[in-house]
């Protein structure tokens, strides 16, 4: 699934990395940095994996490995922020609820209206959650990314950080969705040269290649499923996976809270995170305050954290649809940014559409 970065508040230093690091990434995307992993001892090895996990020819899979090349700058990324490094809810905010994206996006839903409609009658999620995850995700197919999945994938596979808390887990990962890269790969042969994002997410909303698998459709009838080329592939593989991850139709996905917790109680309503985990009488034994539209509420919850940089933290409680818009991207953070992006383009849409008719 899509990645994105989830802390916009960086020190002086870690900025100037990250400048650099896009920069290389530019430099690197017209192959003028990297070199070619070869066959070394390690490259085998991947490719015997590979090879027998997804019966694919272990030669072909040498061959497309060994001619890979090294993105020595994407590694880096991948390292998780500073410890007590607080993230800024209102800067990361800023980066996507703003008038160049909230104009495409209403754009994009006049261009696509009746296929967006389609999409959430067929799979029962609202149009405003697709447009807001691609609105974050690509800026309506404008940034899908440019450097090479199947060079970024192996660099992953390779030369995962080893310093980051979950190391193996990540590598392994990456691992695995270059071994589905391949196989969709081996019977498509133009898929090994798509580009996408330094995590090897494609199309127009960054579909990993596992997830291309799983969830992507082929929406527009032509036989084939393309999400980097077909606009309605995109969008009903969005609103598919969101089905497939749990989106409760008609069920909001957070609700302002008034916290008068104590820090233990705090502690405590934190410790799941993002996961719905209390009941509302629990929510409210715990010490939160919700608006009057939240009674009745009989699903679990969760008290959501949000950091302000150096300002007090920002809450609210999360239903289990705040959860299946994180199995997008397992962040609260982007999950905010999506579902705010897709309602002020909804609202804006609609405004503008009833005043032209006014007229």
């Amino acid at each position: 699934m899509p990645l994105v970065l989830t802390v916009p508040s960086l020190p002086f230093c870690r900025l100037l990395r990250l400048i650099f690091g896009l920069w290389l990434m530019l430099t690197a995307a017209t192959g003028a940095l990297a070199q070619t992993w070869g066959r070394t001892p390690e490259v085998q090895a991947l490719a015997g994996r590979l090879a027998a996990q997804h019966a694919l020819p272990e030669a072909w899979v040498l061959d497309r490995l060994s001619n890979a090349r090294f993105l020595d700058h994407i590694p880096p990324l991948m390292l998780p922020a500073e410890p007590g490094q607080r993230k800024d809810w209102a800067a990361y905010r800023n980066r996507f609820i703003e008038p160049q994206r909230i104009r495409a996006g209403v754009k994009f839903w006049r261009q696509h209206r009746k296929t967006l409609q389609r999409a959430s009658d067929t799979y029962q999620v609202p149009t405003w959650l697709i447009v807001g995850v691609l609105g974050v995700e690509t800026l309506y197919g404008r940034h899908m990314g440019k450097i090479a999945v199947l060079d970024a994938l192996t660099t992953l596979s390779l030369a995962f950080p080893p310093e980051h808390p979950r190391a193996a887990e990540r590598q392994a990962f990456f691992e695995k969705e270059l071994g589905v890269f391949l196989r969709q790969g081996r019977t498509r042969p133009e898929l090994l040269a798509a580009k996408g994002s330094y995590a090897g997410a494609m199309g127009w909303g960054q579909f990993m290649p596992s997830s291309i698998e799983r969830f992507a459709v082929d929406f527009d009838g032509d036989g084939r499923i393309d999400l980097i080329r077909s606009v309605p592939d995109a969008i009903g593989s969005i609103a598919h996976y969101f089905q497939q991850h749990g989106w409760k139709p008609g069920l909001r996905t957070h609700y302002d809270v008034t916290v008068n917790s104590t820090a233990e109680q705090l502690d405590t309503l934190l410790i799941p995170d993002i996961l719905p985990t209390f009941s509302l009488q629990r929510l409210n034994e715990l010490g939160l305050l919700l608006p009057p539209e939240a009674k009745g509420l009989t699903g679990p919850l969760a008290l959501v954290e949000l950091q302000n940089g150096d300002a007090p933290n920002s809450y609210v409680v999360g239903t289990e649809n705040f959860y299946a818009v994180t199995r997008y991207n397992w962040s609260s953070y982007y999950a905010m940014a999506v579902i705010e992006l897709g309602h002020v383009v909804q609202t804006t849409e609609r405004r503008t559409r009833a005043k032209r008719h006014s007229e």
